[in-house]
């Protein structure tokens, strides 16, 4: 059976997106979701304080490329998260969406400060993205666990 796509988008997909794609699928270990990002108006690059700090949990951003929402138009997406408010606004539906969400991070590129005071930035809402990424599997999971002791072999988590 294929896997689910979720598709993560923010504006840039240069921080945000690309956080919380690395974390979902670290989170869900690929089993049964297929995750991907992109932005509305991709910045063309990957911001190197979002590689690093997630450098340092040992997920590497360091190949990944900043992408367009349009290249998943004609795709099946099962699942598109929004992670700011702007893409959130424009986001066009998707070929199989049955699920949208909205995550609203803060925008760690737009930190000011010291380059530490920065870098804390990215942690913090790294650790946001974190938390909520692994309360969705959780409850993805707790879901299936109740529906499957209602009806022990009606569902199974690549139906959700």
């Amino acid at each position: 059976m294929p896997k689910k796509h979720i598709l993560i988008l923010c504006t840039g997909n240069s921080c945000r997106s690309q956080m919380a794609e690395a974390l979902l699928r670290e989170v869900c270990g690929g089993d049964f979701f297929e995750v991907i990002s992109a932005g509305g108006d991709p910045a063309g690059y990957v911001h190197p304080h979002a590689i690093e700090v997630m450098q340092e949990i040992g997920l590497d951003l360091g190949k990944a490329r900043s992408k367009n929402l349009s290249e998943y138009l004609t795709q099946n997406i099962h699942t598109v998260i929004t992670v700011c408010g702007k893409v959130d606004q424009v986001c066009p539906v998707f070929p199989g969406q049955l699920n949208r969400y909205h995550w609203p991070f803060d925008d760690p590129a737009y930190a000011e400060g010291t380059e530490e005071e920065i870098k804390n930035e990215f942690r913090r809402v790294r650790d946001e993205i974190k938390l909520v990424c692994e309360a969705y599997i959780c409850g993805i999971r707790e879901g299936l666990s109740t529906n499957l002791l209602a009806r022990p072999s009606s569902r199974n988590i690549a139906d959700l």
